[in-house]
């Protein structure tokens, strides 16, 4: 099931989207569900086309829970060590943005880069102190993300919060996918400026990974009570470049969908 937030006509609802994703969003349709997708899905009988709606970041989540080096190759490209023991950090709420909505690059930073990712999205009732089968238990579906990273602050400030929470620095979507076996699934990020030209910047899969999911949710919950709608982002493969404005970057991920972002100045 894939289930995506969404603006309408009338407000803003959850939905189940509906057809077989190909050439963007033709053919496929969204069904309004009544509430939060979080407990048994109830249809409320609205449907749209989803070329008709915008479709927004599926969750909002209260915290995102983001894992650093968790790809052994894309350590190595910053010459860093793989950690003994998933290595943590946090972007604030307000940084998160859905499909189509523009990356902002911030005046302070001269080297902003994408970070394609797997983002796993906490369901009811969440995960506090979860071994490795209650975290399997807590996990609602999965979703691409876009850790965009201030490459250069991130440096300078010797800790991560200011190079990872700009505003607009955690785009998510297009929808969370539910029942998807993410063991062995292919990541990639592409960059360009028409969609004729996109050229392959990252390129991995969700295998390669050092610390597995389960083992994210379960180590994460020992730390902090994970809460229905937040977000884990589970690290970047090798690869990492720079935005400059007028890109458009798309993190594509198999058996989820595509996540396209515009890069703009701020205003």
């Amino acid at each position: 099931m894939r289930i995506a937030r969404f603006a309408h006509a009338k407000g803003m609802s959850f939905g189940v989207v509906e057809g077989e994703p190909g050439a963007g969003s033709q053919g496929l349709t969204i069904a309004e569900i009544e509430g939060h997708p979080f407990g048994q899905v109830k249809f409320s009988g609205a449907r749209w086309a989803l070329s008709d709606v915008r479709l927004l970041s599926p969750i909002l989540p209260s915290k995102v829970v983001c894992v650093g080096r968790n790809y052994a190759e894309h350590a190595a490209e910053h010459g860093s060590e793989v950690p003994k023991e998933p290595l943590l950090f946090l972007k604030p709420s307000t940084s998160v943005i859905g499909p189509r909505d523009a990356i902002r690059l911030p005046i302070f930073s001269k080297q902003v880069e994408h970070e394609a990712e797997l983002a796993v999205v906490i369901g009811a009732p969440g995960a506090r102190r979860a071994d490795r089968a209650a975290a399997e238990r807590a996990i609602f579906g999965y979703t691409c993300a876009n850790d965009v990273t201030a490459r250069d602050l991130q440096r300078s400030d010797g800790q991560w919060t200011r190079a990872k929470g700009f505003d607009s620095f955690c785009p998510i979507g297009p929808w969370i996918t539910t029942g998807l076996d993410v063991s062995d699934l292919e990541i990639r990020c592409e960059v360009g400026r028409n969609p004729e030209e996109m050229e392959v910047r990252q390129l991995g899969r969700t295998k390669d990974m050092v610390f597995d999911v389960p083992a994210l949710v379960s180590y994460i919950s020992h730390v902090m009570t994970l809460l229905p709608g937040d977000v884990v982002l589970t690290g970047t493969p090798a690869g990492v470049s720079p935005l400059t404005e007028g890109d458009t970057v798309s993190v594509r991920i198999e058996g989820i969908g595509e996540l396209t972002n515009p890069v703009v100045p701020v205003a």
